[in-house]
This record gives C-alpha cells, sequence and structure tokens, in this order.
C-alpha cells in the first residue's frame, strides 16, 4: 500500500537459547508492509533505469563478452566485501551465472534452486573447509566476531531458518501488488537475515538479486550486479542490514539504499553500454575507409574481437581461413587502423588487444599489461 507515512515495523527479536546467546527469532514474512511515496518514486526510477538497460543491451556487438566482464568484475567486488581475494581475472562466479541461467528456466527460484547456487559457488571457490557447499546449516552461525558472545548478530537457530526460509519461499511466489524491485531488495535483506548457510551467504544472496530480476522479467540478461555499489559504500549496506532486522526495523532506510543501488549500477551500466557502441561506430567508420573487399573481411574480424579482446596470429588464421602471412598482415592493418596494439614485448607468440574495447570494461588495464 502507497502510504506518505513511514511506519514503524518489526520483522523479530531476540531471544536467548540454551546457550544464553540471543538468536534472532523472524516473524511471519512478509508483515503487513506500507511503504511511503517516496519509496515508490524511487522503485519508479530504477525500474525506468532497468528497462532501459535491458533496451540497449540489445544493440550490443556481443552480449555474452559484456556479460562475461561484467560477472568477473562482481564476482571480485563479493569477494572483497567478505574478506577474501580475487582478481579481475581469477574470478569464480561465471558458472554459476550460467548455471542459474539456464536452471532457472525448468526450475523456478526455490530453496532447492538456491542450494544449487550456492553449491556452484563455493566449490573451488575460496572459502571456508566448513562451506558445504549446495546445504542450510545444522547449527548455528553468527556474523561479526570470532566467539558467537562476540558477535554483532546471531542468525536464527536451526528451528526457526527452517520457518523462515519457508516464508520466504512462499514470499518469492506469491501473488500480491509489490513491485518486483522492491520485492528484490526486501528478498535479499531477509535472507541475509536468515544467513541459511554456514558461509557464502553474501555471495549467494547478491548473486540472487540478480537472477531474481531476469526471472521476474526485468532484465532478458542477467547484466546488473550490485556488489561494486555494496563495496563502495559496504560500511553502510552492513549498517543498513543490521537496521533492518533491528527489533524496530527500518525497512525502508534499508529498500531506499537498495533502489539507490539499481540506480547507480543501471546508470553506469548504460553509460558503460553507449561507450561500447560508440566506439563500434568510430571503428566501423575507420575501417570502411579500406577497400569493399579487405572492409569486409576486417569487419569480420572485428566482430570477433568483441567476443575476444585479446588474440594471436593462430586466432586470425582460424576467423579468416588465412595463411600465417596474410594473418600477419590482418594484425598490421587493425594496428595501422589503431583498433589492435601489441600486448607486451615478447619474441614468440606475440598477443594482440583491442585496447580501448577492453578499457571499457577495466580502466586500470592499460597499467597492468
Amino acid at each position: 500500500m502507497n502510504t506518505n507515512n513511514k511506519k514503524k515495523y518489526s520483522i523479530g527479536t531476540y531471544r536467548p537459547d540454551k546457550d544464553g546467546l540471543k538468536t534472532f527469532l523472524p516473524y511471519p514474512f512478509p508483515g503487513d508492509f506500507e511503504f511511503s511515496n517516496k519509496v515508490y518514486q524511487r522503485q519508479g526510477e530504477a525500474s525506468h533505469l532497468l528497462g532501459k538497460l535491458d533496451g540497449i543491451t540489445k544493440l550490443l556487438p556481443d552480449k555474452d563478452f559484456f556479460l562475461l566482464m561484467f560477472i568477473k568484475k562482481d564476482a571480485t567486488y563479493s569477494s572483497q566485501i567478505e574478506g577474501t581475494q580475487a582478481t579481475f581475472q581469477d574470478a569464480v562466479a561465471l558458472g554459476a551465472v550460467n548455471f542459474a541461467m539456464k536452471r532457472v528456466s525448468d526450475l523456478p527460484i526455490s530453496l532447492r534452486f538456491i542450494r544449487e547456487i550456492h553449491e556452484k559457488l563455493m566449490k573451488g571457490a575460496r572459502s571456508t573447509q566448513h562451506a558445504y557447499p549446495g546445504e542450510f546449516r545444522n547449527s548455528q552461525n553468527w556474523i561479526g566476531a570470532r566467539l558467537p558472545k562476540d558477535a554483532t548478530f546471531i542468525p536464527p537457530n536451526v528451528e526457526d531458518m527452517k520457518k523462515a526460509l519457508d516464508d520466504l519461499e512462499k514470499f518469492i511466489h506469491a501473488k500480491d501488488d509489490l513491485p518486483a524491485l522492491i520485492k528484490a531488495g526486501l528478498l535479499h535483506s531477509q535472507f541475509e537475515t536468515i544467513h541459511p548457510f554456514t558461509d557464502g551467504n553474501g555471495r549467494t544472496g547478491r548473486m540472487l538479486i540478480t537472477i531474481y530480476l531476469q526471472y521476474m522479467g526485468l532484465l532478458e540478461l542477467p547484466v546488473l550486479y550490485l556488489s561494486s555499489y555494496f563495496k563502495k559504500y559496504q560500511k553502510l549496506y552492513y549498517a543498513k542490514l543490521a537496521n533492518y532486522h533491528d527489533e524496530e526495523s527500518d525497512i525502508e532506510g534499508w529498500l531506499l539504499f537498495f533502489l539507490d543501488g539499481i540506480i547507480d549500477i543501471a546508470k553506469s551500466s548504460i553509460e558503460t553500454c553507449d561507450k561500447i557502441i560508440a566506439l563500434r561506430e568510430k571503428d566501423h567508420a575507420k575501417i570502411q575507409t579500406l577497400g569493399v573487399k579487405t572492409a569486409s573481411k576486417t569487419f569480420e574480424v572485428l566482430q570477433q574481437l568483441y567476443k575476444q579482446p585479446i588474440v594471436g596470429i593462430a586466432d586470425i588464421e582460424k576467423w579468416t581461413g588465412y595463411t600465417q602471412p596474410g594473418a600477419y598482415k590482418m594484425i598490421q592493418r587493425l594496428t595501422d587502423l589503431n583498433i589492435l596494439e601489441p600486448l607486451g614485448e615478447v619474441k614468440y607468440g606475440q598477443k594482440y588487444v583491442y585496447t580501448k574495447y577492453y578499457k571499457i570494461f577495466d580502466a586500470d588495464f592499460i597499467n597492468k599489461k
């Protein structure tokens, strides 16, 4: 319901368990929530930008590489949030996203689906030895300290966790009047409050946002990832989640922060798309100055470079069917056009990179070469 008055709610309470620890007991979810016009206005702005992003991604020269680079970048930020180390090149979430995109077509988002995503994220990733990929926890966990007595938050005990997860699954598929973006925000905060895994809750919960937006039809491709926003405002992110599961819950404060993140990342992603499209037009104009036959083959190579912007002579031979001398000529032509440039200096096996394209995704790339 849309109202101008910010109401106070409680999504749960804290109660001592048998060991004297105060675990969080979630109330039945969702409550009879009412949000102010401010939330719905922010949701409208975020929804508009998602529609614009969804439209502009259809114009990209290669959607797969665009998605690949965003997933890798997001996985890096996601790992940094949780205190592990990852580089742009060795981020590990691509397999999980590809799996989720295929899986969600025949399995609705459910507790089983969430366990499968967690399993894909945690197997082979940097995690604790007690990550138990794909399994909900069967013991108490806590956040913010080595010992539970010093914890900043102790999630529900196992029995309460099971009830809360059942409520969450019903909420995902409930036929209600809540806009999908608001439901996505509540889904994430409630999932993080329940904290159903021994490790990897943050990574799983953040990926769940993206998959849910695609599942609800807001995005054709899962190209919006909030980890960089959450990393940029990490202290505020944790504070907003803490206030969300306070006994006097600031649900609106969390939702406004979440929707601001959608707006921020959508704008950034749209800007990235605009840069790619502008670069394609500029490089197409360069190639059109060549002879018709030469230009045609060069266009073919350029299209492949959007899929694979770092190449060697063997790649050009494969794409064109040219002999090695012909492939060298193609490399030289693209170098003369300031499209390709050598990647480092080596005597044998020289690689070449479509630097201006790659730098759109990784601004520091030129310093890493």
